[in-house]
C-alpha cells in the first residue's frame, strides 16, 4: 500500500470512528499533496510524498514553539498531536548515535576540515536520511564537528 492510500485508508478510517484530530490533520496532508499534484501536473512520487509530510510535521513543530512563547498551551498541544500523527507515516527516526557515526565517517570519506566543507558534507548527508532525521539536527551535529 503506497503512502497515499494509507492516507486516503485513515481518513475514511477517521471519519468512522469520529476521531477529528486525526480527520482535520490527514485531510490538510491530502490537501497538500493534491495542491502539488495540480501544480506539477502529474502523479506524485512516493519520495515527493514523504517530502511534502516532512514539511507538514515542521510547520507543526515549528507553531507549536510559537504557541509555547505566546503562553497558548492549548494550541500548543493541538500541534504536538497533529505532529505526532504525521509522524506515524515518516520512516522510522535515526536515533542520534547513528546520526553522530554516519556525520563522523563522512567527515572522514571527504576530508572535510572545517566550515569550508559543510556543503560536502550536507550534500551527502541530507539524501541520505531524507524522512529518517530532520534536517536542523543533522545540520546542528554537522556544525559541532567541523567546529
Amino acid at each position: 500500500m503506497s503512502l497515499k492510500e494509507k492516507l486516503l485508508s485513515d481518513m475514511k478510517e477517521s471519519m468512522k470512528s469520529k476521531d477529528t484530530i486525526r480527520l482535520e490533520t490527514v485531510r490538510c496532508v491530502i490537501s497538500a499533496l493534491k495542491k502539488q499534484e495540480i501544480d506539477t501536473r502529474k502523479d506524485l512520487t512516493e519520495e515527493e510524498i514523504l517530502t511534502i509530510v516532512t514539511r507538514e510535521v515542521k510547520k507543526r513543530k515549528e507553531a507549536a514553539a510559537l504557541y509555547e512563547q505566546g503562553n497558548r498551551p492549548e494550541l500548543k498541544d493541538k500541534e504536538m498531536q497533529e505532529m505526532e500523527i504525521l509522524q506515524t507515516y515518516l520512516p522510522e527516526q535515526v536515533s542520534e548515535e547513528d546520526l553522530r557515526r554516519r556525520i563522523q565517517e563522512v567527515i572522514a570519506e571527504t576530508g572535510a576540515e572545517g566550515m569550508k566543507d559543510f556543503g560536502k558534507i550536507m550534500k551527502t548527508l541530507v539524501p541520505e536520511f531524507k524522512g529518517k532525521a530532520d534536517n536542523a539536527q543533522i545540520k546542528e551535529l554537522a556544525n559541532e564537528y567541523l567546529n
